[in-house]
């Protein structure tokens, strides 16, 4: 992509990239005296493709794919493409009426499924059907340099126009796409935006790269934890596509968390990593008041971080129905009493434990005794 392909006048930028093109691959003298910027990732994968052999004038075979291997794509990828189904559906609505519809790969660039297609005319349908087949290969090393080779590559959101593609039969496409992490933070797939003989639309890679996050905290809704901390800057009201969700074990190790939550904790794998993360690794506060704010999940509780901020954390217990109430469990006990009023006083003070000792005029190692204490099963 080239580095002004925001400003540039349409035929201004095709010009570029042609030029581009027979200065990398013709080996002709820049007519300016310079070479048009190419952005580096497209740079590393046309030496790539390059060095494997390739020549943009080559034929391009998608390959024809089985049933029975079709089958097997769609049920070894069956999460994700259920985590990705409903974005998938509200992308080709927000597509419909455009020449672009969605994709959605594996890791290795294998369709795991697809949107609706547009309306095309014969040809450009046919070329649209290349594509849009379970199973079908559409990795670097098959069909040379698209938005599903690069993002996998790169791990980053990309936009790719017509004659950015490597080979020659490819420049009818344009494509944006994102990647896709599951909860432990590895690569599992891409998102992928493309069109047929359409004009440029840059401002896709933004839609790809949101609705990339959508399916990432499908998958960490989908994903089985002790305890679910849904995270958020105070003060900031953000919808669920941007908030931060931190998956715990019952003995507080991080499972799985989402692509803002990473970013928010300022750690790029919270799980799946030898030296595994501790709750309490991540939040200034005892484990259990994390836990016990899961028994309200209507209250919020300002968490501190070791580096001196603070967020917002609503604590939830996936699959737990709420605690029966005072009137049908029978007559608290003291300690439940004790720990209730500690607990809201912790509330009240937004999870500020010292200011809550304070207003209790108890010390704050008592508070977090009682607290302890309140969340113990009773014999």
């Amino acid at each position: 992509m080239l580095t002004s392909s925001s400003s540039l006048p349409r035929p201004e930028r095709g010009t570029l990239i042609a030029q581009a093109r027979r200065e990398w691959f013709d080996g002709a003298v820049p007519h300016t005296g310079t070479q048009p910027r190419i952005e580096p990732w497209i740079t590393r994968s046309w030496q790539r493709c390059l060095g494997a052999g390739h020549r943009p004038q080559q034929a391009v075979s998608f390959d024809a794919v089985s049933r029975s291997r079709a089958r097997e794509v769609a049920e070894r990828n069956r999460q994700l493409a259920a985590a990705a189904r409903p974005v998938i559906e509200r992308l080709s609505r927000t597509l419909a009426d455009t020449r672009y519809f969605p994709i959605l790969t594996d890791a290795e660039g294998i369709v795991v499924d697809l949107g609706a297609l547009p309306r095309l005319g014969e040809r450009d349908a046919q070329r649209a059907l290349d594509l849009a087949r379970i199973g079908v290969d559409l990795s670097e090393a098959a069909v040379g340099t698209t938005a599903i080779g690069a993002v996998l590559a790169e791990q980053e959101p990309v936009w790719l126009h017509r004659g950015e593609h490597f080979f020659d039969a490819t420049s009818i496409y344009s494509c944006a796409g994102a990647p896709l992490f599951n909860p432990q933070g590895s690569c599992v797939g891409m998102l992928d935006l493309t069109g047929v003989n359409e004009q440029e639309r840059p401002e896709l890679k933004h839609l790809a790269a949101a609705s990339a996050r959508a399916i990432e905290n499908a998958l960490m809704l989908q994903h089985p934890c002790a305890l679910l901390l849904h995270l958020a800057w105070p003060g900031y009201s953000v919808g669920p596509d941007a908030m931060g969700l931190l998956g715990l074990d019952e003995e507080g190790f991080v499972t799985g968390a989402n692509a803002c939550a990473r970013q928010m904790l300022h750690q790029p794998m919270l799980a799946g990593s030898p030296g595994r993360l501790h709750a309490t690794d991540l939040f200034a506060l005892p484990l259990s008041m994390l836990f016990d704010a899961a028994r309200r999940e209507d209250v919020a509780l300002e968490v501190p971080l070791w580096s001196g901020l603070r967020v917002r954390a609503r604590a939830q217990r996936p699959g737990r129905t709420p605690p029966e109430s005072g009137a049908s469990a029978g007559k608290p006990r003291l300690r439940e009493v004790e720990g209730e009023l500690i607990r809201r006083a912790v509330d009240e003070a937004r999870g500020n434990v010292a200011e809550a000792a304070r207003a209790l005029g108890i010390s704050r190692a008592t508070v977090y005794r009682k607290l302890w204490q309140a969340r113990r099963p009773t014999s």
